[in-house]
């Protein structure tokens, strides 16, 4: 179910605002606030990740970043829709890479390339154009970055006894 929602709401916004970049700044000149900061201005991304496969052939394009990421995140919300339990922590990462992901292949899908319209920086320092989705596959990554880091739990070493912090140590000092 939060999968359902979070889905319908990220992919929402990023149509939302995608209509409307379409709709008020395709043509026009890139707008520019908070000292140029931050930046809006209309792009066509035929490739991936900043322009990323952009010269490939087309259908080299389409294969690789139609199909074969639809099939990947086919898998990974089949994966988060199995009746298991799994830790919010690691759900909502792979949740929000599955909702910015569908986000722009409806994008893919419908015109061949991918709607972008955000840009920060600062002076010449500046992030490749975005989007919503990009967003929510972006933080996605960042929340995965602390699980992937991690030591599996399961093959943790068990407290040692002479730990006086551990349960099992009979010298353990009264709490």
């Amino acid at each position: 179910m939060i999968l359902l929602f979070l889905t319908l709401l990220l992919v929402g916004l990023d149509q939302a605002t995608k209509l409307y970049a379409v709709e008020h700044l395709m043509g026009q000149a890139p707008q520019s606030f908070f000292y140029d900061l931050f930046r809006i201005e209309f792009a066509k991304n035929e490739g991936a990740f900043l322009s990323l496969l952009a010269n490939m052939p087309g259908e080299v394009r389409f294969w690789i970043l139609t199909v074969v990421n639809g099939l990947v995140l086919i898998g990974i919300a089949v994966s988060l829709l199995l009746p298991r339990r799994m830790a919010f922590y690691s759900f909502l990462p792979l949740a929000l890479v599955v909702a910015g992901g569908l986000g722009n292949l409806i994008d893919r899908i419908r015109f061949n390339y991918v709607i972008d319209f955000l840009n920060l920086g600062i002076g010449g320092l500046r992030t490749g154009i975005f989007n919503v989705a990009d967003m929510a596959i972006t933080a996605g990554f960042f929340l995965m970055i602390p699980l992937l880091m991690q030591k599996d739990p399961a093959k943790a070493p068990a407290p040692s006894p002479v730990d006086p912090l551990s349960p099992a140590c009979p010298q353990r000092p009264a709490t």
